[in-house]
């Protein structure tokens, strides 16, 4: 983690395995750094389409959250178009950059864009969340699943 790094506010750790960084979280925006790790690509050596869309979801759910950090989001539906390859660079990582575009009282509708270290647009997404309020999770909270056995 740098300096500038952020919190995400929550525990996330598929988040943390891919080494996502948060430098922006408020009024609506959000950027979300990768550095790109040879784990992160594919066998053209580029940045796996996962690991992009990974990053753009987590990008326009913290901009979702950045004007309501009490409530969290979930991913209703999201669309992504790659543009071009993102090649790791040792000049510096990806960028995703997110905003939101409008909110209702109980949906964000959000958009996303990685860039390369040259400031190039690889994929871009547009999304929908629902915001819900935190609950506890964990086996004491939540209910056995009762299988009918007719």
């Amino acid at each position: 983690m740098t300096d500038s790094t952020l919190s995400f506010g929550v525990d996330i750790p598929f988040v943390k395995l891919l080494g996502f960084q948060l430098t922006l979280f408020e009024g609506g925006r959000s950027e979300v750094l990768l550095p790109a790790d040879p784990e992160h690509l594919n066998s053209f050596a580029v940045t796996h389409g996962g690991v992009l869309m990974a990053l753009l979801d987590v990008t326009m759910a913290s901009a979702a959250r950045s004007v309501c950090p009490e409530l969290g989001v979930v991913t209703i539906e999201m669309k992504t178009s790659f543009m071009r390859p993102a090649i790791p660079s040792e000049n510096g990582p990806l960028v995703a950059k997110g905003e939101l575009m409008h909110r209702t009282a109980t949906m964000a509708f959000t958009q996303a864009t990685v860039y390369d270290a040259r400031g190039h647009a690889c994929a871009h997404a547009t999304g929908t969340f629902k915001y819900l309020k935190r609950l506890a999770t964990g086996r004491r909270s939540v209910n056995a699943v009762q299988i009918a056995t007719d």
